[in-house]
C-alpha cells in the first residue's frame, strides 16, 4: 500500500468569497478524483478555524500500488484539476510512502 499526503497552502484570493471560496472549489475538485481506479482511501479536508495550521487543504490518498498511485496522478480527471489548484498555491508540500 502507498500513502500519498499533499498539502496546499493557498495564495490570498481576490474576488467573489475570497479565499475561503477557493478552498472549497479546489477540496470539490479533489473529491471527483476519489473513485478513480487504485484509490483505495480518499480524504479531502481543510485547516480547522483555531487551530494553528501552516497550510489549508490536505488530501490523504491510499493506493494499492506505486503503479496505481502513478495511474491516478496521470489520469484525466486528475490532470484536469491540476491547473486550477496550481494558480491559486502558494506552497504544496507532499510525501508519498509504502505501508
Amino acid at each position: 500500500m502507498i500513502r500519498h499526503i499533499v498539502m496546499w497552502r493557498l495564495q490570498e484570493q481576490t474576488g467573489a468569497g475570497g479565499k475561503p471560496a477557493k478552498i472549497a472549489e479546489i477540496c470539490a475538485a479533489l473529491r471527483t478524483c476519489a473513485g478513480l481506479p487504485g484509490v483505495v482511501g480518499f480524504e479531502v479536508a481543510t485547516a480547522t478555524d483555531g487551530l494553528a495550521s501552516n497550510f489549508d487543504i490536505v488530501l490523504d490518498s491510499r493506493f494499492a500500488d506505486e503503479a496505481a498511485l502513478d495511474a491516478y496522478q496521470n489520469h484525466p480527471t486528475h490532470q484536469a484539476i491540476l491547473p486550477m489548484i496550481r494558480a491559486a498555491v502558494a506552497e504544496r508540500a507532499c510525501v508519498d510512502y509504502a505501508y
